[in-house]
């Protein structure tokens, strides 16, 4: 069993949340006032949400509060991460995870509004669970008929039948005590899905910045077409004709085509 390559946007991930474990696990031990002040502040609370924290949508992802579920949920962000960060590159795994993290909290903080009467609304919710399963679906859907060993067992799984075991857990879960967790796996499932269907290629960001590029660049072929138009009749009332193509570019003046020197 081979470990994947620890880099890029999965490493910075992977140790921004181990970071503010044990960074929280060190504030509970030497002040637990101030721990339990960024738990309230940071952690997804449906109530505190809907009263204008809006930050907790995103910042609850990294927190977590126990130390087995943490290494489970790095070490599964480790591989799942990597491996998708080394075929589509870091921004668009940055903006598949992001988008599946806001899209399991937004599913939980709908619970939470929906079910008050169980106490849902006040209920504390940590964890990069939404991401990871973002993540899932995406590698179940783009490399579905891919196999890979089932640590510690002797036997192999395509990822899309890993991926339906993990969709069939959380619908069970649904009827349990944990459902708000559940709900928030499958709503963070569904926004990757609709993600990766919906993003460009290289992700919005990606597709953003070449829009913009574009408008700007169109828009100094512009001023230069223009300032060439005013030099043409600049240089027509001196006596001289000069030539520019479509694009605004110098071609030659009419003594000396191959003469440069008006470029400058």
């Amino acid at each position: 069993m081979n470990f994947p390559d620890f880099r890029g946007f999965t490493r910075g991930l992977i140790l921004w949340n181990v970071g503010v474990y044990f960074l929280l696990l060190l504030l509970g031990v030497v002040a637990a006032p101030l721990a339990h002040s960024i738990l309230n502040f940071a952690a997804l609370v449906p109530a505190f949400f809907l009263h204008g924290y809006l930050w907790q949508v995103i910042t609850y992802c990294f927190i977590h509060t126990g130390i087995l579920g943490t290494a489970l949920e790095m070490l599964t962000l480790w591989f799942l991460g990597s491996f998708l960060e080394s075929h589509h590159g870091p921004r668009w795994l940055a903006e598949l995870f992001f988008t599946s993290v806001i899209g399991a909290g937004l599913a939980a903080v709908a619970l939470g509004l929906f079910a008050r009467g169980d106490g849902y609304a006040l209920f504390a919710i940590t964890g990069c669970f939404g991401g990871i399963f973002g993540l899932l679906v995406a590698f179940g859907v783009l490399y579905g008929d891919l196999e890979f060993m089932l640590f510690p067992f002797p036997m192999t799984m395509k990822a899309k039948y890993l991926v339906i075991v993990y969709m069939l857990i959380s619908l069970a879960m649904l009827f349990s005590s944990n459902r708000i967790y559940a709900f928030a796996e499958l709503g963070g499932a569904l926004v990757g899905y609709l993600y990766i269907k919906a993003a460009p290629r290289r992700g919005y960001a990606f597709a953003m910045s070449e829009g913009y590029f574009g408008l700007r660049n169109g828009y100094y072929r512009w001023k230069r077409r223009r300032a060439a138009k005013k030099f043409e009749v600049y240089m027509r009332k001196q006596n001289r004709d000069v030539y520019f193509d479509k694009e605004g570019r110098y071609t030659g003046s009419e003594k000396d085509p191959n003469d440069r020197k008006w470029m400058n």
